[in-house]
C-alpha cells in the first residue's frame, strides 16, 4: 500500500468514543479497572493451573491458552484506546494500525476455535466418560490448540493481506476507538466489493465452522444428559459445561452482532457499544466465569491462599 500517493494525510486518526472530556476521564478510569482486573484474573488463572497438579487436565489446559488469548486480545486494544482517551493524539501510523487489526483478527479467530476445542472436550468428558483419558490424550489437545492459532493465523494473514490492496484517497479518519475492519474498508475510495466479499467468507466460515461444533457437541450432550435418571447426576453434568456455554454465549453473541452483516450497515454507536464489550470486557469475564462457577478452581485457589498464609506465619 502505497500511503504517499493515496492521502496527502499522514496516518489514520482514531475519533475515539466519545469528544467530551468529563466523559473520556470517567472510561479511562472505567477501562483501566477493567484491563487491570483483566491482567490480574487471567494471569492468575494461568498460573493456578500451571502450578496446581490437580489442574493438569485437557479442560484446564485449554483453558489456560484461553486465558492467554483474552490477555493478549485486550492488551492489543485496551492500552492504545487508554492513551486515546488521555491524550489529544489520536493519530496511529499506518503500521501500528495494521499491525494491531492483525493480532486483533488473529486472536479473534483462534479464541473460536479454542472454545470449539473446548466444547469437543465437554462432549468426550459427558458422552463418552471411559474413553475420556484416551481420547483427549496430550497430542490430541496440543494439536487442536496448534489448530486453533493456525486457523488464526490464516485468518489473520487473509485479512490483512486484503485490506493492504486498499487506497485511501479522500479522508484518514476512523470512526472507532481502533483499528477494525468495517471503518477502515468505509474510507477507502476504491470499490471494496470484492475484498468485503472475501472478508466476508472467511470470517463467516470462521464463526459458523466453529458455531458448528459448538452446537453439535452440545447437542449430543443434551441428549446424554438427558438420558440420566438421577437428578443429581444431570445437575453434575451439566455444571461441568455451564460456564463453556456462558462463556460462548456472551462472545459469539457481541461478535455475530458486529460482523456477520453487511459493512454498510456499520453504526458508529451500536457498532462501538458492542466492540467495547468483547475487546474490553469479555477478556475480563471470562476468568471470573471460569472461577467463580468451578469448584475445582476455587478449590485450587484457597489452596494457594492457605499455603501463603501459612508462609508468612513462618516467617
Amino acid at each position: 500500500m502505497n500511503r504517499r500517493n493515496n492521502t496527502n494525510l499522514p496516518d489514520f486518526i482514531l475519533i475515539g468514543l466519545t469528544d467530551s472530556e468529563e466523559t473520556q476521564l470517567v472510561l479511562f478510569m472505567l477501562f483501566l479497572l477493567i484491563y487491570l482486573i483483566t491482567v490480574l484474573g487471567n494471569v492468575g488463572m494461568i498460573l493456578i493451573i500451571h502450578l496446581n497438579v490437580q489442574l493438569h487436565t485437557p479442560m484446564y489446559f485449554f483453558l489456560s491458552h484461553l486465558s492467554f488469548l483474552d490477555l493478549s486480545y485486550s492488551t492489543v486494544i485496551t492500552p492504545k484506546t487508554l492513551e486515546g482517551l488521555m491524550t489529544s493524539t489520536k493519530c496511529i501510523s499506518y503500521m501500528s494500525c495494521f499491525t494491531q487489526m492483525y493480532f486483533f483478527v488473529f486472536l479473534g479467530a483462534t479464541e473460536c476455535f479454542l472454545l470449539s476445542s473446548m466444547a469437543y472436550d465437554r462432549y468426550v468428558a459427558i458422552c463418552n466418560p471411559l474413553r475420556y483419558p484416551v481420547v483427549m490424550s496430550t497430542r490430541l489437545c496440543c494439536s487442536l490448540t496448534f489448530g486453533s492459532y493456525l486457523i488464526g493465523f490464516t485468518d489473520s494473514f487473509t485479512n490483512v493481506f486484503c485490506m493492504s490492496r486498499l487506497h485511501f484517497c479522500n479522508s484518514n479518519v476512523i470512526h472507532h476507538f481502533f483499528c477494525d475492519t468495517s471503518p477502515i474498508l468505509a474510507l477507502s475510495c476504491t470499490d471494496t466489493q470484492d475484498i468485503e466479499i472475501m472478508i466476508f467468507i472467511v470470517a463467516g466460515s470462521t464463526l459458523m465452522m466453529s458455531l458448528i461444533t459448538i452446537s453439535v457437541s452440545y447437542v449430543s450432550i443434551l441428549s446424554t444428559i438427558l438420558k440420566i435418571t438421577s437428578a443429581s447426576g444431570k445437575q453434575k453434568a451439566f455444571s461441568t459445561c455451564a460456564s463453556h456455554l456462558l462463556g460462548v454465549a456472551v462472545f459469539y453473541g457481541t461478535m455475530i452482532f458486529t460482523y456477520l452483516k453487511p459493512s454498510k450497515s456499520y453504526s458508529l454507536g451500536k457498532d462501538q457499544v458492542a466492540s467495547v464489550f468483547y475487546t474490553i470486557v469479555v477478556p475480563m469475564l471470562n476468568p471470573l466465569i471460569y472461577s467463580l462457577r468451578n469448584k475445582e478452581v476455587k478449590n485450587a485457589l484457597s489452596r494457594a491462599m492457605r499455603r501463603d498464609e501459612g508462609s508468612r506465619q513462618l516467617k
